[in-house]
């Protein structure tokens, strides 16, 4: 008998953030089968050098908040256009 999406969904939030990740990543590779290895190859390559830099010291990291207030502060939205609400993530 075929599991429905709701009941896979509730199984899968019952494993860890990091088998979530994991499940997360593979079901979004699978809607999109091609392979762009530069483009993969690319992304790692920065994901190590931010890595790096944040465990060096060199960077600090900053809460969505301050963030998201200065956004507000300084960019005015088109009309009917609402921010991203941290809340909602």
């Amino acid at each position: 008998m075929p599991v429905s999406p709701q009941d896979l969904l509730s199984e899968a939030l019952k494993l860890s953030p990091s088998e979530r990740a994991l499940l997360a990543a593979r079901l979004i590779d699978s809607l999109d089968p091609t392979v762009d290895s530069e483009n993969d190859a690319a992304w790692e390559a920065e994901i190590g050098r931010r890595l790096t830099e944040i465990d060096s010291g060199r960077v600090t990291l900053v809460s969505w908040d301050p963030v998201q207030a200065r956004m507000q502060a300084t960019c005015a939205y088109p009309t009917g256009v609402q921010s991203v609400n941290a809340s909602n993530h």
